[in-house]
């Protein structure tokens, strides 16, 4: 399938998700869609959590975890690492975010090494690892799923230091189970915590649609 098809699909996905949420009352419910110009200005502003999926991983390997912890390793023999794509898409995503002077205050990533390594390469702030929003398959070994669902949400409800944003890197699973949205590797939907324990999705990029808007509005654009 060509990434034109697989954009289409996430499209697609991500409109019927958002008014599916407008529609419900709860963690992640849809507010107005930011996009372009507005969305930059937005985030230049703070206040936001941005929740990227890791970047493209090598797909032949998987996921190999017979105890609580080993999803930390970084030997790709183990456990699925990022591809040279994925690295290089890291760090485009890094540099759109600096070109767009997005002030990013903390960068959250799961222990997952393919999300530790891609909030690394981004290269927007220092890394802290976090089981707050970390892969659910292997949920046996920290309270269950419910709990892995009640932290993600808790997560992207807390307010960023006023003027920052919240970078967070993580998973296709706890992303589609707490705010709704499926995006592709490297892509992120974009938060708005209200202070009361809730949150809005109000924007949701690919990693090539990131890059467009640096390319457009980039550097004080």
């Amino acid at each position: 399938m060509t990434e034109n098809s697989f954009s289409r699909r996430w499209r697609v996905r991500v409109l019927g998700c958002a008014v599916a949420l407008a529609l419900l009352a709860g963690p992640g419910q849809a507010a107005e869609p930011l996009s372009g110009k507005a969305l930059v200005t937005a985030l230049r502003k703070g206040g936001f959590n941005i929740f990227f999926r890791h970047a493209a991983t090598e797909r032949s390997a998987s996921d190999n975890v017979t105890a609580e912890g080993e999803w930390t390793s970084c030997d790709p023999k183990r456990m699925r690492q990022l591809s040279e794509e994925g690295r290089r898409t890291a760090r485009l995503l890094g540099a759109a975010l600096r070109a767009l002077r997005v002030p990013v205050g903390r960068v959250l990533a799961s222990e997952f090494c393919r999300a530790a390594e891609t909030a690394r390469l981004m290269a927007v702030g220092p890394v802290e690892t976090t089981r707050e929003i970390i892969h659910m398959a292997f949920g046996v070994y920290l309270g269950g799923r419910e709990a892995l669902l009640r932290r993600g949400r808790r997560q992207l409800a807390v307010v960023p230091v006023p003027g920052t944003n919240t970078v967070l890197v993580g998973h296709l699973d706890l992303m589609r189970e707490t705010t709704g949205i499926e995006p592709l590797e490297g892509g992120a939907g974009v938060f708005a915590p209200d202070g009361a324990g809730d949150f809005k999705l109000v924007a949701h990029f690919t990693a090539k649609e990131l890059v467009a808007l640096a390319e457009r509005y980039g550097d004080g654009n």
